[in-house]
């Protein structure tokens, strides 16, 4: 027991400042994980019970609709965290508190004029159409998607603490502000559940409203107490220095709606092909299997700033070390993945207790979805953070254009496992050729397009 003890102590005080922090990181981010993942498995049945699954799948198909909208950020999140990064690095907080200033500037810019374009265009949407959704009242639908647009853009600009914390190598903070948000929901919807009757409005205000008032409440304790060094200031906005982080954010940008197209598109489709009912299925088998998805991000996210840092202070030998283990850590994850997949029956059925029927071909699938997803994420978070990120915009161009199309065939012929299939079949070749680009760089034999 002392020796698991001392080796324990060890590999939380040996080794590279670097590592140690990301170590820290990931440690406290797995318990509060675990804590979130606990949370999640519980509140899915408790929302499907407090409403219904047809219901659920709207709030599901809704958000994620309206979630695409958070692509109008231009890429200055993803810049953002390499410039406060980098000079974190170079210990110069006053250019870190412009950078922060400028953007939460121009996010507050482009998320009041994106409301009030919405708020215009909303009554002409036919929601009803989009949602597949042909009983449900129109009104209240439009009414409905105003509420839920109205907290995205404030939660637009209030997520920049989660940027502002993954650049400052503490990402453990922003899964704290998540665990707490999680237990607010759960909180209020156990209260809402004994007390009203089942709506739909209740549940969109309870998880879209609470996740922005923690977001929000946190950024002002933290930007008065422990990062007061980069708190953001009227007086440090600079529009000058929005153009540099918007040059590499732009590239973000097309990156992002990319990965939009490719990841959240499966919604639509599928309430298009089956109708709501079934994005609730979807959803339900996605939550099981995002455990590997979460378990991995966890272990990743240190390390873009990090490889940040790094490159900035030309130490590849480090990031050399580190892909390496992160690619064993990710054959780990495989087969843990396998496990969840063959175990997949029994848990539904103590989890969901017969309110949610998922088949088997639906986890097959999922399991390959969430191998492929953790492999782009650790080849993307590499390049990412050494700023190599021009592959990704033709790779996504040339995915995004042929997703919807096989995702409909094959959807069509084999259900809403085919859906799945589609990202999956694009994840292999994204996965090949993103992996290939890292060596080249690891290796200084990157030359044209795989140097950029």
């Amino acid at each position: 027991m002392r020796e698991v003890v001392l080796k324990l102590k060890s590999f939380f005080t040996e080794g590279h400042e670097r590592t140690l922090k990301a170590k820290k990181n990931v440690a406290i981010s797995f318990l509060l994980k675990g804590v979130s993942i606990s949370i999640g498995f519980v509140l899915i049945p408790m929302t499907i019970n407090y409403v219904n699954p047809t219901q659920y799948g709207i709030w599901l198909t809704l958000s994620s609709v309206i979630s695409w909208f958070s692509f109008f950020d231009v890429g200055l999140g993803n810049g953002l965290k390499n410039k406060v990064a980098q000079a974190n690095a170079l210990k110069d907080y006053t250019q870190a508190r412009i950078y922060i200033s400028t953007t939460y500037a121009i996010l507050a810019i482009i998320s009041s004029s994106v409301f009030i374009l919405f708020y215009c265009l909303n009554h002409f949407i036919n929601w009803s159409r989009i949602l597949n959704t042909p009983d449900f009242n129109g009104g209240a639908l439009n009414h409905l998607a105003l509420i839920v647009f109205g907290l995205f853009c404030i939660q637009f600009v209030a997520q920049i603490i989660n940027v502002i914390l993954t650049a400052l190598h503490e990402p453990a903070r922003v899964s704290l502000m998540n665990v707490v948000g999680q237990i607010c929901v759960i909180i209020v919807i156990c209260i809402l559940a004994r007390n009203t009757r089942g709506s739909l409005n209740y549940l969109v205000f309870v998880l879209g409203g609470i996740p922005v008032f923690v977001q929000t409440l946190t950024s002002i304790i933290y930007f008065k107490t422990s990062y007061k060094h980069v708190a953001p200031s009227i007086k440090l906005i600079n529009f000058k220095y929005g153009r540099e982080i918007l040059s590499l954010g732009g590239i973000f940008f097309i990156i992002q709606i990319g990965a939009l197209l490719l990841f959240e598109t499966d919604n639509i489709l599928i309430t298009q092909l089956f109708g709501p009912g079934s994005v609730t299925t979807f959803n339900v088998a996605y939550k099981l299997f995002s455990m590997v998805i979460m378990i991995f991000s966890i272990i990743i996210t240190p390390f873009w700033s990090a490889f940040t840092d790094a490159a900035t202070k030309g130490d590849m030998a480090w990031i050399r070390r580190v892909l390496t283990k992160m690619e064993k850590y990710w054959l780990l994850l495989c087969v843990f993945t396998l496990v969840i997949l063959f175990a997949s029956p029994l848990i539904y059925k103590l989890w969901l207790k017969g309110s949610v029927s998922v088949s088997f071909s639906i986890s097959v699938a999922m399991a390959f979805y969430v191998m492929g997803y953790s492999w782009i994420m650790l080849q993307c978070f590499f390049l990412n953070g050494i700023g190599k990120i021009r592959m990704q915009v033709y790779l996504y161009a040339i995915c995004t254009l042929i997703n919807i199309p096989i995702g409909i065939f094959l959807g069509k012929f084999m259900g809403i496992p085919g859906v799945t299939y589609s990202n999956v079949i694009l994840f292999v070749f994204m996965g090949i050729v993103l992996f290939i680009q890292s060596k080249k760089i690891l290796n200084s034999e990157a030359k044209g397009i795989w140097n950029k």
